[in-house]
């Protein structure tokens, strides 16, 4: 009887470790595509002894989720909530819901939305797959470039076309610059698309000169995945939202930017999921990990080719001297 004890105690212990090793095969980075088209990132953390998570939902920034738990040794259900006050005295807390299920390192699941009003809710589906670590910087002393690619001619928009050709262009040439303005007419709401490049890229380096007005805001998505951000962001304090950031994932070491209205340098490697950001003549990041796509990202495969994109629904902003220059095979 007391061998059996023994042999049993032995053995719930052993499934209790395995079924908490089942659930840590969550733990990571995922990439997620939405039905609609937009993309999505989860990572999945184990923060102090308590299940933690970030989230990135189509646009916006990567953000810690409200609640994370599992339903399941493969099921996790992860929550976001905003505040919505009613025209009374009552204030509701709004959830939505998504549900991560997990085949190896695979995802399917399904985000659930209340409406403002809770008379309705949206739902999309979603599938997605586990991202490797970017690993080790790549040394960028020993990088070889090809011939330049010169992307804007200075004339007409010839190799770029909008991503929706359903939206409005806002962008055109004016005296050798391309220029956005995407200004709304009085009584009207006109949806501004985003230009991209015909061309698709791996990994290069990218330079171009831009002039952000006053209060204005842009951004160069590389590979039509990773957004740099261009924003007027002179005197404010570091932060991952600012000129030259990653957009919510790296944070400049160092402010850089000019005032608004003047012509600014920019100068962007992507190498091995690496980025290396020279603002003004000054780096602000330097080969740091991309762990995955920022909002607004075109597509979640991250070893995947992809087109340079201009965001044009946001301000007026100016750009001149785009040059990218591709890193050869590794």
């Amino acid at each position: 009887m007391k061998r059996i004890s023994i042999l049993l105690v032995v053995f719930l212990v052993a499934f209790s470790v395995n079924a908490q090793n089942v659930k840590k095969d969550f733990y990571g980075m995922w990439t997620i595509k939405i039905e609609d088209g937009s993309v999505g990132w989860l990572g999945v953390n184990d923060s102090k002894g308590f299940l933690d998570a970030d989230l990135l939902w189509g646009g916006g920034s990567v953000v810690p989720v409200s609640s994370v738990c599992f339903y399941d040794d493969y099921t996790l259900v992860v929550t976001m909530s905003g505040n919505v006050k009613t025209d009374g005295e009552r204030s509701f807390v709004v959830p939505r819901t998504y549900i991560f299920e997990r085949n190896g390192n695979y995802l399917t699941g399904t985000m659930f939305n209340p409406a403002r009003d809770g008379m309705s809710m949206s739902v999309r589906t979603f599938s997605g797959w586990r991202l490797d670590d970017p690993g080790a910087a790549p040394d960028l002393s020993k990088v070889k470039y090809g011939a330049p690619v010169k992307l804007f001619n200075g004339k007409d928009l010839t190799g770029w076309r909008l991503i929706n050709p359903a939206q409005v262009n806002g962008f055109k040439v004016v005296n050798g610059e391309l220029v956005n303005d995407p200004v709304q007419p009085e009584g009207q709401r006109v949806s501004f698309g985003n230009l991209r490049t015909d061309s698709e890229f791996s990994d290069f380096k990218l330079t171009l000169e831009v002039n952000v007005p006053a209060g204005s805001n842009s951004g160069v998505y590389l590979r039509g995945m990773y957004e740099v951000q261009v924003v007027d962001s002179y005197g404010k304090a570091l932060d991952s939202h600012n000129m030259g950031a990653l957009y919510s994932r790296i944070t400049p070491s160092v402010a850089a930017e000019k005032k608004a209205g003047e012509w600014q340098t920019m100068e962007m490697i992507l190498c091995s999921r690496h980025l290396t950001v020279v603002l003004n003549g000054i780096k602000i990041i330097d080969n740091q990990p991309v762990y995955g796509p920022t909002g607004g990202a075109m597509q979640a495969d991250v070893m995947k080719a992809g087109p340079i994109y201009l965001q044009g629904d946001h301000g007026k902003v100016l750009y001149r001297n785009i040059v990218l220059t591709p890193i050869l095979n590794q």
